[in-house]
């Protein structure tokens, strides 16, 4: 007898092919059998719904909420079976004490700092086990953070890594993937990353290759230089011999409207025998990181206290004043900056909650000063916990980018502060029922495979991504008519409508539309590596 049968459903199995009327059987935590399924402990009738693989988030802030919140709900509840943490270069492992301390300042905007949270861990192995001890509702991988290697060896200085601080970064590379790592990430607009040229990348993306492990960059800039920038990871992963993914994959800011076709023809020249490469993106025109991340790469050499200096001396205010909306700084990826496009959407003190959901070109007009003192005086008060809303994509890039062939989905997702981006709670319901369903830029079995079968095989996880027998019973089911996402900017925290079931590891963990309680998920570990 197996576990749970979902009966009556037409099943998206990933694949890319029609959808077809048949039951699926899960038993011991696996899909057990395709078809007319028999005798199950449980039946549930999916009649009128789709059964489609679970969603994989390729890029989600998540790596304290899944150790403060297990139940992971904004995800869970839109059919995401698992995500991948460790982003943007900047994360919870590797780590030493003062990596540690730099780390919870600066990327307080991203992950929160939750209250109570022992932070014992210090390594990959020692942060994956802390996961898999208390297991969250959901699948996890990881990625090993660029920006903490240079931490624990170059420190946050702006210079070329000695032959002997490459050789403790790549040592801490080997690392972090034999101890569980998926690959390697940075973050090339923050610092420390920043500093790294090319020929240090290449070295560390060499370490992650024999592992199956792939090169996750947030490029040097979405902005003024764009399509070099994309170049350089480009140049990067063929010299290396790493698999590239585009993750945020964007074309943002001024001067770029309709240029996502430029990024498209480039990637579509490139042979996929001699490179391989896939991306995600959210599915929203507006961005969101922390405020202070658009201060020039000079700002950050001294770590987020000396950032605080600057922000304090008249003087040196004075210039990065100038470079943000005179000359274009590296933060803010070469434009120049416009204040009104600028929107609060989380501070960490009860003070500064009332700018909340308010631009900055409105806020130092109520407070009569110009928009950079009113961002200084409100990054001082708030000691660099600024978290904001970017209004500078644009609609028609979106689109090109998510119909990349090798597309996936990635929310990009921040949780924490008052208001934050609506990504981390829609991007998955959007992708089906606006951009699916209602525009008609994909039929279900192509935008289910780009959100289930395409995620997996880039993290080498071979049996799950598919309903087929044999493989892990991570499974979404929803209403082809009633999907729709309800996170708005302004009620960000909305779980979306249409889709009742949710399995991870053959277990229920929204059932009826309401969160189980269950907690089955497992770190996901390279199953190249434990092969070899």
């Amino acid at each position: 007898m197996h576990d749970l049968v979902l009966a009556g459903g037409h099943l998206v199995d990933g694949t890319g092919g029609a959808p077809f009327r048949a039951d699926v059987a899960v038993s011991e935590g696996r899909i057990a059998a395709l078809g007319r399924a028999g005798a199950a402990r449980r039946v549930i009738d999916v009649s009128g719904h789709l059964v489609a693989p679970g969603f994989v988030d390729m890029h989600s802030h998540s790596d304290l909420a899944l150790l403060a919140d297990p139940a992971a709900a904004a995800k869970v509840m839109q059919g995401v079976t698992g995500e991948v943490v460790g982003q943007d270069g900047l994360a919870y492992a590797p780590l030493d004490d003062v990596t540690l301390a730099t780390v919870r300042t600066q990327t307080a905007g991203w992950v929160g700092d939750p209250p109570g949270l022992d932070y014992g861990w210090r390594s990959v192995a020692d942060y994956l086990g802390r996961l898999e001890a208390s297991p969250p509702s959901l699948n996890v991988a990881f990625l090993v953070p660029h920006g903490n290697l240079r931490m624990m060896t170059v420190g946050t200085e702006d210079r070329p890594a000695t032959a002997l601080e490459l050789e403790q970064m790549r040592a801490l590379v080997r690392q972090g993937m034999a101890e569980g790592a998926l690959g390697l990430s940075t973050g090339l607009t923050y610092t420390p990353a920043m500093y790294a040229g090319a020929d240090e990348l290449v070295a560390l993306c060499a370490e992650i290759v024999a592992g199956g492990g792939y090169f996750s960059p947030h490029t040097r800039s979405y902005g003024r230089g764009v399509m070099e920038a994309y170049d350089e990871m480009i140049d990067v992963c063929r010299r290396s011999g790493a698999p590239l993914h585009l993750t945020h994959c964007q074309v943002s800011f001024p001067g770029n409207e309709g240029r996502a076709g430029e990024l498209v023809d480039r990637l579509a020249a490139i042979d996929p025998r001699t490179l391989e490469i896939s991306a995600d993106s959210y599915c929203y025109v507006p961005g969101s990181t922390y405020m202070a991340a658009f201060l020039p790469n000079w700002a950050w050499t001294e770590g987020p206290e000396g950032v605080l200096a600057h922000l304090a001396d008249p003087a040196a205010a004075e210039r990065i004043r100038v470079e943000l909306e005179e000359v274009g700084t590296d933060g803010f990826h070469g434009a120049l900056m416009d204040w009104s496009a600028i929107e609060i959407s989380s501070v960490g003190s009860e003070a500064g909650r009332r700018w909340i959901g308010r631009r900055v070109a409105e806020i130092a007009a109520e407070l009569a000063v110009s928009p950079w003192e009113a961002v200084r005086r409100l990054m001082l008060d708030e000691r660099l916990n600024v978290n904001i809303l970017t209004h500078v994509g644009h609609e028609d890039n979106v689109r090109a980018i998510m119909q990349l062939p090798f597309h996936m989905g990635g929310s990009d997702g921040i949780m924490t502060g008052t208001r934050p981006h609506p990504r981390a709670w829609g991007t998955f319901a959007r992708y089906l029922a606006h951009y699916a369903r209602d525009e008609g830029l994909f039929g279900w079995p192509e935008i289910v495979r780009k959100l289930s079968a395409l995620p997996n095989l880039r993290l080498r996880q071979f049996d799950r991504g598919l309903l087929r027998p044999g493989y892990w019973a991570d499974i979404v089911v929803f209403d082809p008519d009633g999907v729709r996402d309800t996170a708005t900017f302004e009620n960000p925290r909305r779980h979306p409508e249409g889709m009742p079931w949710v399995l991870v590891n053959g277990e229920l963990v929204k059932d009826d539309d309401a969160h189980t309680g269950a907690r089955p998920g497992r770190v996901l570990r390279s199953q190249l590596r434990a092969a070899a």
